[in-house]
């Protein structure tokens, strides 16, 4: 690239201090949408630069997780990856993750790529991607104001996975994931990764999908998830030896992001792939903020708890620690339209202490409406999450912060918790 970049690159670099000088701790996407204005092909030239060639994790729900664990794998097996943050996951967050470690010829030190990729902005610089795999995480009902339906999303899955030039590995679960197989015609590989009979019938609510295929992933076929159990889960790769991960947090969910981690890394690896060491450095990792993550805040034990559509908003407090006694349950902005998440049967939560944010009347009439009780309605995030941490500490379990991603984010900021990542 030479240096044809270095006016953007230095332009973007001082932009990056203005911003944080004038907002410590955020403005992290102003740099990236300065440098695509002023120099549109820097994004998907750097990308495609690495020698290894780049990865994109994409899909509805599961991107961060997953995306962690695959950075791990990769690096467990020697690897210099150069990955984003979650808050860096459309085109100016990419770009200014980028700014971080680009050398004035637009160069980053490192042999491989490994993206999340948001699937709408994915799919706008997707001709000009030249991606060596593919993950397609799964295709649920989100962000319905950008979204508007489950075959929107499918058709921008396709469109990244239709720039794959080795492998796209697919959820064999998800019905939308594969019929974008079958029009794929063979043309790359298609590993799979799955649940279990068993592990489908452990829940009964479902995998949150938003459409599930009628049969299951052959055993001896792809990476499956055999059982869940609290923070671990057991998973067989094609049919061999039961081997037992560790994960971040309890749930399915994250079960499924481990065996997406594992067929991705054995995709980009090949026969240099060993599962001895992709399962220890998967299982090594911590929580990506806000997903099932414990820290020590104030004195006090709390877990945070991000719900973000529908299924992860079901499976997430279907997977709460039953001994949960306290939560702080809250929704803001982000939830334009909170109707969106009516369809998810909260009863199971039996009482929350607190409930908060902009959202927070509607948020109490869902819950109450399941016959959930109700300590108190404190619209007032700041002022919620004081008193919730200043309550006497529970007999069982620890406190829980319920969150949707605007409340996420201010409730990490109130904290003083600016330097963790968190979805924009």
């Amino acid at each position: 690239m030479g240096l044809r970049y270095a006016p953007a690159i230095l332009i973007g670099r001082c932009v990056r201090v203005l911003a944080r000088l004038r907002k410590p701790g955020g403005g992290s996407a102003v740099p990236g949408l300065v440098v695509n204005k002023i120099a549109p092909g820097f994004l998907t030239e750097t990308l495609n630069s690495f020698p290894e060639g780049l990865v994109i994790v994409t899909g509805s729900s599961g991107k961060s997780t997953t995306t962690k664990m695959l950075v791990a794998a990769l690096r467990g097996h020697g690897k210099k990856v150069f990955t984003n943050p979650s808050t860096a996951n459309i085109s100016q967050g990419l770009t200014s993750a980028l700014l971080e470690e680009a050398s004035l010829t637009g160069r980053i030190a490192g042999d491989i790529a490994v993206l999340e990729m948001d699937e709408g902005h994915g799919a706008l610089i997707a001709d000009a991607l030249k991606p060596k795999v593919v993950l397609l995480t799964n295709v649920m009902v989100d962000q319905i104001d950008r979204f508007h339906d489950s075959e929107m999303v499918a058709g921008m899955l396709e469109k990244i996975a239709l720039r794959a030039t080795q492998a796209v590995v697919v959820n064999a679960d998800d019905a939308f994931l594969e019929q974008i197989v079958t029009r794929l015609r063979g043309t790359v590989d298609t590993p799979r990764f799955g649940v279990s009979v068993d592990v489908l019938d452990a829940n009964p609510r479902g995998l949150g999908l938003a459409a599930m295929t009628p049969r299951r992933m052959p055993s001896e076929a792809g990476v499956l998830v055999r059982s869940v159990s609290g923070r671990s889960t057991e998973v067989t790769i094609d049919g061999g030896a039961v081997t037992t991960v560790r994960l971040p947090a309890r749930g399915t969910h994250y079960a499924v992001d481990a065996a997406a981690a594992l067929a991705t890394a054995r995709a980009v690896l090949g026969t240099r792939f060993d599962p001895a060491i992709a399962v220890s450095t998967i299982g090594s990792i911590p929580p990506v903020f806000g997903r099932g993550e414990t820290l020590q805040v104030r004195g006090t034990t709390v877990e945070f708890v991000l719900v973000q559509n529908p299924a992860s908003f079901q499976l997430n407090i279907d997977h709460l620690d039953p001994d949960t006694e306290q939560i702080l349950f809250a929704v803001g902005s982000d939830v334009r339209d909170p109707s969106y998440f009516w369809p998810v049967d909260t009863s199971g939560l039996g009482r929350v202490d607190i409930v908060s944010g902009s959202k927070a009347d509607e948020l109490a009439l869902q819950l109450s409406y399941d016959n959930v009780q109700i300590g108190r309605i404190e619209r007032d995030l700041g002022k919620a999450v004081d008193e919730f941490l200043a309550m006497p500490e529970p007999s069982r379990g620890v406190k829980t912060v319920i969150f949707s991603a605007d409340s996420m984010r201010r409730t990490r900021a109130h904290l003083g918790l600016s330097a963790v990542e968190a979805p924009e």
